[in-house]
């Protein structure tokens, strides 16, 4: 088993900070290797990420959930599936949560979890895991501090009826990643409303 445990500091207040890490196209920019495959109807969707143990490289495609709590800055990413060749299978767990930083305007992302695997290569994978994890967190650094610091492109409102089907799978996904925390969001603020009129009504 290999366990992660990271903290990482963004110069880059904690909403914006949010709006990139709980966005897996931005995530995915983040990491080499990486790449985002179709969505599901069940809200998760499909990955690939090619990593270097050594001399070896080795491909893996994982079906990917995200579960999100906007409010708290928080997330639970799990994730399952194996190599190209079928020699390894993996499961994996992840929670993150973005907080305020040391300095005003600053944010820090805490990452806990842990990746389980079997198979060929698990032994070969684990003893070199400290290594391409330490690796890999500072390339995410790095690309996530770059991403974080570009201006937020201005949005003007386009009627669904007449809006241009976003061009390539990425485009796609974040489109449809928008669309879904847009809902999540509604039905957050719809039961809000709801519980404030009970409550209004109570004291009539």
């Amino acid at each position: 088993m290999i366990s992660i445990t990271e903290e990482i500091a963004v110069p880059s207040p904690p909403g914006r900070v949010w709006e990139v890490i709980s966005d897996p196209s931005a995530v995915v920019s983040c990491i080499g290797g990486a790449e985002l495959g179709a969505s599901h109807e069940d809200g998760s969707f499909d990955g690939t990420l090619a990593i270097r143990f050594g001399g070896l490289r080795v491909k893996f495609a994982a079906r990917v959930a995200l579960d999100l709590d906007e409010a708290a800055h928080e997330g639970r990413l799990t994730a399952r599936g194996g190599d190209g060749q079928g020699a390894t299978r993996f499961s994996a767990g992840a929670t993150f949560r973005v907080t305020e930083g040391d300095t005003p305007g600053s944010s820090r992302v805490l990452c806990d979890g842990e990746i389980k695997l079997n198979g060929k290569l698990a032994k070969l994978i684990e003893s070199g895991a400290g290594v391409v994890v330490s690796r890999m967190t500072k390339e995410f650094t790095e690309e996530l501090v770059k991403v974080c610091a570009e201006p937020v492109a201005a949005t003007t409102s386009v009627p669904v009826a007449v809006a241009a089907r976003p061009a390539g799978p990425l485009a796609r996904l974040r489109a449809w990643w928008a669309g879904r925390r847009a809902r999540r969001l509604a039905a957050r603020r719809a039961a809000g409303t709801s519980g404030e009129a009970l409550g209004q009504g109570g004291r009539r």
